[in-house]
C-alpha cells in the first residue's frame, strides 16, 4: 500500500502498485522490485503525475520537485459542422474527439482538457500555439475532422483583484543587420528589451520579457524579417500586470456567399480586392473565407460566378485568365491569422478558413448584438 503526495504535502490518492515495469531497450518488462537509479513505470495509481511523490503510508513530507509550468493558451476544439463535413475524414463525432483529447492529456502533463461552454466542444489549454498545433496536426494525420478557434491567453487576477497575464522570456539570436526590425516588431507587441549584446560572428543576442498574447503568430513574421537566419526560444517566466491592447489583424476577409467550385474567371475579377487563399476548382461553401480584403471590413463575394456567354462574335479574342498564385497557409499560420469570429477547419486533406456563423444574416445579427452590448 502506498500513497501519493503533491509538492505541498497534500494527499492525492492512496492505492496499491499492481505492476512495476522496467525498460529493457525499447521494451517494458515486469520486475519484482526496483532500486534507486532505475527508470520504471508504475501501474495502479491513475491520479499520480509529474512532481508528485509516491511513498509509504507513514511518510508525510514529499520530495522537493520542480513545479510544472501552467498552461498559457487555450483553444476550443469542436465538431466540424461545415457543409463539407465528413467528406475527407473518418473520425468526425464529438465523442471520438473528446476521447482522443482525454487520452492525450493522460500522457501529456502540459495539457489541460475541460468541457467548453459551446455544444460538442472541448477547451484545450497548453503552453503555446506550437504545442497545440502539433496536437492538431497529429489528430489530422490520424483521420480526425475538427474545427478550432483562435488561441486565447489564460488571464488571472491576483490577490488585489488586478488582472495579470503570462509573461515569457524570449531569447533571440539574429544577424546584426536584422536586430533593428526585430526590436521594433517586439516593442509593437508590448515586449520589454532587457538585454542586448554581441554573440560573435556578427550576430546579436536579444532578450525580451514579452506577453504570451503578443507572440501569437510572430514566428512566421520573425523568420521572414530575418531571412530565415534568426533563432528564437521562449520560456515561461511568470505573471505580470496586463500590458494593454496588442494590435491584431488590420485587414478584413473575403467571404464566399455561394457553394460549389471556385471559377477562375470569378477569382480573376476578385484579385483587385485582395490576395486569394484558394485555387480555381477548389470546393467552397457559404461562409468560407477565400481571401484577404485590402480594407478593414469583411466583404461577401461570389467566387462561383461564371462569365456570361452570348452568341455575339467579335474579332478580338478573349485573353486567357492569368491568376496570381494563391497564398497557401500552413496550420500554424491559419491559427494565428483568424479572428475571434472565425474558425480553422482541419481535415486530413485540407485546411480551410471559415466564419463561425456561416449564414450572412446570422453574422449581421451577431455584430449588431455585439455593438449594442458595448
Amino acid at each position: 500500500m502506498v500513497k501519493v503526495l503533491d509538492r505541498e504535502g497534500h494527499l492525492i490518492e492512496e492505492g496499491r502498485v499492481t505492476k512495476v515495469l522496467a525498460f529493457r531497450g525499447l521494451d517494458r518488462t515486469g520486475v519484482e522490485e526496483a532500486s534507486a537509479g532505475d527508470i520504471v513505470a508504475l501501474a495502479g495509481l491513475p491520479e499520480a503525475t509529474v512532481s508528485h511523490t509516491i511513498c509509504a503510508p507513514e511518510v508525510t513530507k514529499p520530495l522537493p520537485a520542480q513545479p510544472i509550468d501552467p498552461p498559457t493558451l487555450a483553444m476550443t476544439f469542436r465538431v466540424n459542422d461545415s457543409p463539407l463535413a465528413g467528406t475527407e475524414g473518418t473520425k468526425v463525432t464529438s465523442r471520438m474527439i473528446r476521447d482522443r483529447l482525454l487520452r492525450e492529456a493522460e500522457g501529456n502533463v502540459a495539457l489541460r482538457v475541460s468541457p467548453s461552454d459551446e455544444n460538442d466542444a472541448m477547451e484545450v489549454a497548453g503552453r503555446g500555439e506550437l504545442q497545440l498545433g502539433i496536437l492538431i496536426e497529429t489528430m489530422r494525420r490520424e483521420g480526425f475532422e475538427l474545427s478550432v478557434s483562435r488561441p486565447k491567453v489564460l488571464l488571472r487576477r491576483n490577490e488585489a483583484g488586478e488582472l495579470e497575464e503570462p509573461i515569457e522570456e524570449v531569447v533571440i539570436d539574429v544577424d546584426e543587420e536584422h536586430s533593428g526590425v526585430v526590436v521594433q516588431k517586439m516593442s509593437e507587441r508590448k515586449a520589454e528589451l532587457v538585454e542586448m549584446r554581441a554573440s560573435g560572428g556578427h550576430r546579436t543576442r536579444l532578450v525580451f520579457f514579452a506577453p504570451t498574447r503578443g507572440l501569437i503568430g510572430y514566428q512566421g513574421e520573425f523568420l521572414a524579417d530575418t531571412r530565415g537566419t534568426g533563432v528564437m526560444s521562449r520560456l515561461f517566466n511568470g505573471y505580470a500586470p496586463h500590458k494593454g491592447g496588442v494590435e491584431g489583424r488590420r485587414n478584413g476577409v473575403l467571404v464566399s456567399t455561394a457553394g460549389g467550385f471556385a471559377i477562375a474567371y470569378a477569382l480573376w475579377n476578385l484579385e483587385e480586392r485582395g490576395p486569394m487563399f484558394i485555387e480555381p476548382g477548389a470546393e467552397i461553401y457559404e461562409g468560407m473565407i477565400i481571401g484577404a480584403h485590402t480594407r478593414g471590413n469583411d466583404l461577401d463575394v461570389n467566387p462561383a460566378k461564371g462569365k456570361q456567354l452570348t452568341n455575339i462574335r467579335t474579332t478580338a479574342k478573349d485573353e486567357a485568365v492569368r491568376l496570381t498564385p494563391p497564398q497557401v497557409m500552413s496550420l500554424e499560420q491559419a491559427i494565428a491569422y483568424i479572428a475571434d469570429d472565425e474558425l480553422v477547419e482541419v481535415t486530413p486533406k485540407s485546411i480551410r478558413l471559415r466564419k463561425r456563423l456561416l449564414d450572412p444574416n446570422d453574422r449581421k445579427r451577431a455584430s449588431r448584438a455585439a455593438a449594442a452590448a458595448e
